[in-house]
Parts: structure tokens; C-alpha cells; sequence
């Protein structure tokens, strides 16, 4: 199998609380909570088929770029998160408490 994470999609589900894509009928997600100017990253779950090629990865910078967007600070719960912010430090900075909290 080959999934061209370039061209996949990642779809912001709110109702949900989960960034999402479906490959063959199949769901990867992370999952999140919302409160106020913080987002809690809980959980990132790829189907076992579909793991090892980027997927999980991709919906993690989907969620750290709304994260961005929205202002938002970022508590990687999930282990995979905080891997993947050590990862790639430009994502750094929203996991900081704002000055003005």
C-alpha cells in the first residue's frame, strides 16, 4: 500500500472534537478539547493498515495549524503530539503560556 500524504485530507470535524481523514473506509484522528484560548491534544489514532506513512503526522500539523490560527495554546496530552512539536520547534512557541493569561 502507498498513501500520498501530499495530497490527503484532513478535515476539521468541531461537532466531534477531532481532525479526521478516512483512507478505505477507514478513520485516522486526533482527537481534542477546546477551552477557551487552550486546546488539549488527547489523542492520535491511525488505522493499523495506515500507520507508517506519514498519516498520523499529517493530521497533527493540520491541528497545530489551526491551533496557530486560532491563537490557541497547545497542551500535547498525547504522546505523539509532544514528539512531534520536539520534532519540528516551530511549533514550540504554542505550547508557552501568553503573557497576558
Amino acid at each position: 500500500m502507498q498513501i500520498n500524504t501530499g495530497t490527503l485530507e484532513i478535515v476539521h470535524n468541531p461537532a466531534e472534537k477531532r481532525f479526521e481523514t478516512w483512507i478505505d473506509g477507514q478513520l485516522s484522528k486526533l482527537d481534542y478539547l477546546e477551552d477557551g484560548d487552550t486546546i488539549v491534544m488527547t489523542h492520535v489514532g491511525v488505522h493499523p493498515e495506515h500507520r507508517g506513512y506519514g498519516v498520523a503526522g499529517k493530521i497533527t500539523e493540520a491541528a497545530l495549524a489551526y491551533a496557530r490560527e486560532k491563537s490557541l495554546r497547545v497542551i500535547p496530552m498525547c504522546s505523539y503530539v509532544a514528539a512531534y512539536i520536539r520534532r519540528n520547534p516551530e511549533f514550540a512557541g504554542l505550547t508557552k503560556q501568553r503573557a497576558d493569561a
